[in-house]
Formats: C-alpha cells, structure tokens, sequence
C-alpha cells in the first residue's frame, strides 16, 4: 500500500466517498489508487471551480464532506471562489492539494508555489504529509476538522513523493467527529428575560437554526409573538408547504433598515449580527436599528436546536408553530416571460424533496416569492456572494441525492463563470433542470453602480455591465456541452418546457429570456 491508497481508504473509512477533481501530473498516484480503491466515486470535472462548489453542493444535502482533487497551487487558486463560498456556509470540504515531490521542491519547477499560503485563508485546516507514514493520520485529522463545529474547507497538501513510497501505515485511521456543546444556559436566560421586557423583539437565525429541526423551534418563538428573520443568504434551508417561513433579512441596507425601524431587542441564535453586504455613502454598515439592544444566544458553533428548544422552552411557547399551507397557482402563466411568471411555473411542477440551487441574482425574488407555498423542498443559497455556485452546487447536490430533482437556478452573467458544469452533468446522467435567466446584463451591477452614488453607466462605463454585442447564445452552448437545451422568450413556452424537465430524469438546460 502506497500513500495514496492509504489516503483513499482512510476518506472511505470516514464516510467520504466522492472526489470532484481536477487532477495533474502530482496527483496521477492518487488517481491510479482509485482503481484499488472503487468504494469512492470520482466526479471529473473540468475547471477547479466546478470542483469545488461540487463539493460545496454535495456536503450541504448529504452532511458529509467530499474530496476534491486540485493540481498545486495554481489548480486551488482556480477553484477559490467556491470555497470561499463553502467557508461562508460552513461547509465541510477535504480538499486534496497536490505538490512537487519533497526532493523536487528546491529546484523551484514552473508549478511551485507557497501552496500553504495559497490555502490558508479558506481553509479550517492545513497540513501538508511530508512522508507517507504522516498520510493515514492527517488525513483522518482533516476529516475531523472539516466538521468544526461549525465547519469549513481544510487542505491536505500531498506531496508526490508522499504518494507513491510505500506506507507501514496501513490501516484507515478514524477521525474525531466532534460534537457541538449546548448553549450556555445563562445565555438562554438572559435572552427569555429581555425577550419578556422587550417591546418588538426578534430572533435572528441562520446556520444549523435553518434546518429543518431549527426552524420548527423558530415556529415556536413565533407564535410566541417574537418576530423571527434568517440571514439573507443560506447554506440550506427547508421551505415550502408545512414549513416554517422566517422573514429574510433584506439585502439592501436602507430596505433592512425601513423594515426593522421599531425593533428594540435582537437575539442572535447561530448567526452574529448582521452587516450591509457593502459599504455605502452614508448608509450604515451594521443592521442593526439605533438603540436597539443586541444578545447572542447562541454561537454558531453551538447546538442550535438544543438553544432554541431551551429558549422556546423558558418564554412558554406553543409546542408548534405556523407554518404555510400547500397552494399552487392555479392556472400556468401567460405572456411576457418574467421571474414571478418562472416561479408559478416551478411551484405548479417542482416535485415534493426537490433540491433549488439558487445563484438567479436579481431573479431570484421571483422565484422564491412563487414557490413559498409549493411542494416542501430545499433550497441553497450563495453564501458568500462570489457568484459562480449554482450550476457546481447543482452537481453536487445531484451526486449526494440522486433520488431528488435538483433546479439550478442562475443568472447569464453568474452562469457563464462555471458553464463547464454542464458537460459533469451530462456525463454523470444527473438528474438537474438548469435555468439561465437572461437579460444580456451584469443586472445586479447596474443596480449597485448607482447605489454606490457612481452615477449612471454611460457609453464606457456600459461596457463593463452589459452581456450583449454579441449576446451569449446559451442553447447551442448547452447542447455543445452535452445537455438537451430551449429556449422560451414566453411564460406558456417556459411553463411547457418546465413541466417536460420535470417529467423526465437526466440534465435538462432551459434559457428564459426575460
């Protein structure tokens, strides 16, 4: 056994069984191990970025870290945007660096780099196995850690000479799972005593509090008569017929404000308090009203549910919640094809447990405003604002859960960063529907330009902001890519090509040209 096999049996003894991976010349130990190794799944994917927001995607639905394979520095670096999102969500990710042969280093080769550099930043984690005795042992460690609480990418560097040697290490070590505390019981306290001597209270959710389980206790605060908010961008969240709908904090910072004038208490429970996504001429950078009392509940890394049991527990709150009845339009939209008209039709035809990757942008409104009360299903959010997510998260999801449609919903601009994703998608058979919402426009950008008090875009600046001259022809490239695609330009037409996606298994890609 060399060190790659003992890396690879030790991923599968700890429950991680799927490699999204982009490998190189450092890596090729590795991939020849997966042969002797075919408990893991790899998922060959054919930019660094679809790799990582894979594994993003997968962690999130299955609870489990995956593996990705990156090659050196420069294949991380291709693949940091996704991550940076995955540490945003607290997702647990091993990423598997290779690295030059450790007598190779000092020769400083073309493809060296300060790869522990490189990674420090969205990494948990970070070990490099100089020997292959050292692989077995951190590669449990980083398992472990990936986990947190509350979770996040760790890199395993794998120096080439690491891989192929021998190894007397030979078998899989376990990791230390570790388990989140409960909350302080002073804090739950404190929290019910201003919760009763407040006047407009809320209680500001995200993380574990927006799982299924943590949202059934935030029902129960709000029928309490304590308003409940969610941060603006999940990792995961339930919604639909049956479950709970906490408000979301809304993403401009002068909307936030308007909506929360009058709260006069904030409890933070598996969040912290929240901040204007970017800086603005005098508008504030923390959304938090003036003299509004703040308490953090519970952490993060803390039992959210256990918290919010406790904390519904101590105010006497009902046993359960509101939570929205099923209610489908009930006819499928005509005419013009906009957002709102999209989301009717996903609500009428998305199947019960369906998997919503979202990276729509300004579209998004629209559909979530159209499937509050469809089907129950899950939807991922884009966490850390890199856009680029939806279409690897999809992948990821699609892998972890392959018993569920999965709808990744994305704008032109977000979609053209990680259009490989289609061509993993064909060749793995996914079971994902793809909407690409065009507008020929970085929309959100035009929006923000004047927000920013830069002014309107003129002929120059519009350059930077527009997607047309020419416009991206998405359905040829979908179909180059592997994947059955159409294109609407009308509700009616949308409405039927939705409802065949549904009715079908297999990569689907429709352009909705709104």
């Amino acid at each position: 056994m060399n060190g790659a096999d003992a890396l690879i049996s030790t991923l599968i003894a700890n429950d991680v069984t799927a490699c999204f991976a982009n490998p190189g010349t450092s890596e090729m130990q590795f991939v020849a191990a997966l042969d002797r190794n075919p408990a893991m799944r790899p998922v060959l994917c054919l930019f660094e970025g679809v790799a990582t927001g894979a594994a993003d995607g997968y962690a999130r639905i299955s609870g489990k870290p995956a593996c990705t394979l990156l090659h050196l520095g420069p294949g991380y670096g291709n693949g940091l945007a996704n991550l940076h999102n995955a540490r945003r969500a607290f997702t647990p990710v091993v990423n598997v660096v290779g690295d030059q042969a450790t007598y190779h280093r000092q020769y400083d080769p073309p493809l060296s780099s300060d790869i522990h550099g490189i990674v420090s930043p969205n990494s948990l984690w970070v070990q490099s196995a100089d020997s292959p005795d050292a692989v077995a042992s951190l590669a449990a460690e980083a398992v472990g850690a990936s986990y947190g609480p509350p979770g996040g990418p760790v890199t395993l560097i794998l120096p080439a000479d690491s891989a192929w040697l021998e190894t007397k290490a030979a078998d899989p070590v376990l990791a230390q799972k570790p388990v989140r505390p409960a909350p302080d019981g002073a804090a739950i306290d404190a929290a019910a005593k201003a919760i009763k001597a407040a006047k407009n209270p809320v209680v500001l959710i995200g993380g574990q509090a927006c799982l299924a389980d943590g949202l059934a206790q935030a029902a129960r605060l709000q029928a309490a008569g304590v308003t409940i908010y969610a941060d603006t961008f999940l990792a995961r969240i339930p919604r639909g017929a049956g479950v709970f709908a906490p408000k979301r904090m809304q993403y401009f910072a002068e909307m936030a404000m308007a909506e929360l004038q009058g709260v006069d208490l904030m409890v933070f429970a598996g969040t912290t308090q929240p901040v204007a996504f970017f800086a603005y001429p005098n508008r504030p950078s923390v959304l938090v009203p003036q003299g509004c009392q703040t308490l953090s509940a519970i952490a993060r890394a803390e039992d959210a549910v256990a918290g919010l049991t406790a904390l519904a527990d101590a105010l006497g709150a009902p046993k359960t919640g509101p939570a929205p009845a099923l209610a489908l339009p009930d006819a499928a939209p005509t005419g013009n094809l906009t957002s709102y008209a999209a989301g009717a039709s996903i609500a009428r035809h998305m199947p019960e447990g369906a998997i919503i990757c979202d990276d729509s942008v300004t579209s998004g409104a629209g559909v979530a405003a159209g499937v509050a009360t469809a089907r129950p299903h899950e939807a991922l959010g884009l966490t850390g604002g890199a856009i680029g997510d939806g279409l690897p998260m999809a992948v990821g999801a699609a892998v972890a859960a392959p018993d569920r449609k999965v709808i990744s919903l994305n704008g032109d601009g977000s979609g053209m960063y990680t259009i490989q994703s289609l061509w993993t998608m064909a060749r793995e058979n996914l079971d994902v529907t793809v909407v690409v919402f065009a507008n020929n426009s970085y929309r959100i950008l035009n929006i923000e330009m004047e927000r920013t008090g830069a002014g309107a875009a003129g002929p120059q600046a519009a350059k930077l902001l527009g997607l047309g001259d020419p416009s991206l022809d998405w359905v040829p490239l979908a179909r180059g890519l592997g994947v059955t695609a159409t294109r609407c330009d009308t509700a009616e037409q949308f409405e039927a090509a939705f409802a065949e996606a549904m009715s079908q298994r297999g990569p689907r890609f429709i352009e909705a040209v709104i």
